[in-house]
């Protein structure tokens, strides 16, 4: 997508277009941006494309192109500070739930790994036990004296 306006707004407008576009489009999206002029307005939408769902994230990358346009003081970079900043602590938050959530899953997996290892256990229990049941003698029935068994 190429667009003549260069302003947040602009760029606001690029990522909804983001939405209806395929997988492929939006693959091909990609290596647009990455062969043109690398201008403020290009680094926004390219972060914006780095931090959309439909394609494989790179927020890492996204989020150093922002930090690069906030660090800039070109008037250019200026009026699209608001935007990066915010793009920039989303997806911050976005890393460290992404981060919360794969340290969540391992302690999960582990969790499970040790229930798995205890019910191994204990069935290996509960099988010698059956085993030891069924290798002790048989008592003999005691016939009481009423004559019902006991």
């Amino acid at each position: 997508m190429h667009l003549e306006e260069t302003t947040p707004e602009a760029a606001l407008l690029y990522n909804q277009s983001l939405s209806r576009m395929t997988p492929a489009e939006l693959g091909r999206e990609r290596s647009v941006l990455a062969t043109v002029p690398q201008t403020t307005f290009t680094q926004v939408r390219m972060a914006l494309l780095l931090g959309h769902p439909r394609v494989q994230l790179d927020l890492g990358k996204g989020l150093a192109l922002l930090e690069g346009v906030l660090k800039s003081t070109e008037p250019a970079a200026v009026s699209f500070h608001p935007l990066a900043r915010q793009l920039a602590d989303n997806y911050q938050e976005r890393m460290k739930l992404e981060s919360q959530l794969e340290k969540q899953g391992l302690l999960l997996n582990q969790q499970l790994k040790d229930s798995q290892r205890k019910t191994a256990e204990l069935q290996e229990k509960l099988d010698s036990l059956a085993n030891i049941e069924q290798t002790l003698i048989p008592r003999p029935r005691v016939i009481s004296p009423n004559g019902g068994k006991r």
